[in-house]
């Protein structure tokens, strides 16, 4: 179970509490979840169960208690996966775009683990639970690129080690909206959940986690940039904030660019943005090893139609 407290202030006054919990909770739950909850007397203000309409005042004392997630049956689907490289320990999987990794509410199949459970059967380490088996990193469901998947517990920690101590190496390609100033450079800020939107992460100034982004521009067209960033950090949305931070939003991405210069393309579904390289010890060798992947068609086609 999960518990959490809050304090309202006086910006609170007249704000439902079904409302306020769905920006204050440092999770994204649906409205919907959040009001089962306060009806089922897993929310008080000020140590007394309140309806999901029930309004607030200032400095009152919320507490929330979210139960742990009933297990799943997560079913194993026949899914074709574009497998890279794959060994006892570990494969290496190219997502394409669209794809959801992992199940979670609103997304129980088509998900990359459905089509691992299937390919892999009992082979994938458990550390992560049941929603998450195998799965070492994750990239967005509009990424596309290559993953890691751990077929076992001692691979999954000897490969999670590299990635807390910052020696995994993660290459990606991206267009960003606008020309970079500088050929090459390092973005270090800390990034941590929106103030206003908990469903977004933000460049913040107190408190969040340090992020490092390298990037290097490949080539530059009019009103557009091709870039490789490397992340040295990985944290959630990483490059798309780094990138919007700068004022250089990635093509296609509506959540922190939401540009006009979008629409240009429509046929891009989500940013324009593609995992390239990833590069690790083995966790059985003790050698280092790299992947490559091509760029995704999307991303070729967006390439084709950029001006010179």
């Amino acid at each position: 179970m999960e518990n959490f407290e809050f304090t309202t202030t006086e910006k609170d006054i007249n704000t439902r509490i079904d409302k306020f919990l769905l920006d204050a909770l440092p999770r994204s739950f649906s409205r919907s979840y959040i009001q089962k909850l306060i009806q089922s007397n897993g929310v008080t203000v000020n140590e007394i169960f309140v309806s999901k309409n029930f309004k607030l005042s200032s400095n009152q004392s919320i507490k929330v208690n979210i139960p742990d997630p009933e297990p799943l049956d997560i079913v194993p689907e026949n899914i074709k996966l574009d497998i890279i490289y794959e060994d006892n320990d570990l494969l290496i999987v190219n997502k394409p775009k669209d794809m959801v990794v992992h199940p979670a509410p609103g997304n129980y199949n088509n998900t990359l683990v459905n089509a691992l459970l299937f390919h892999c059967k009992n082979s994938l380490s458990g550390i992560n639970g049941i929603m998450r088996p195998g799965i070492v990193h994750r990239i967005d469901k509009d990424t596309s690129g290559l993953l890691i998947v751990a077929k076992n517990d001692a691979a999954h920690k000897f490969l999670a080690k590299q990635i807390k101590e910052h020696t995994f190496t993660r290459l990606y390609e991206a267009v960003v909206i606008g020309n970079l100033k500088n050929d090459e450079g390092t973005i270090s800020t800390n990034i941590g959940r929106h103030k206003t939107n908990r469903k977004k992460m933000a460049v913040v100034t107190i408190g969040g986690k340090l992020a490092i982004t390298h990037y290097k521009v490949i080539k530059r067209h009019e009103g557009f940039t091709h870039v490789q960033l490397k992340l040295e950090t990985g944290r959630t949305h990483q490059i798309r904030v780094h990138m919007a931070h700068l004022s250089h939003p990635v093509l296609g991405d509506e959540v922190y660019g939401n540009s006009k210069k979008n629409k240009i393309f429509p046929f891009l579904k989500g940013q324009c943005l593609h995992a390239k390289v990833v590069g690790f010890i083995h966790p059985t060798t003790k050698k280092y090893v790299e992947f490559t992947c091509d760029l995704p068609d999307y991303f070729l086609k967006v390439l084709k139609h950029l001006p010179e």
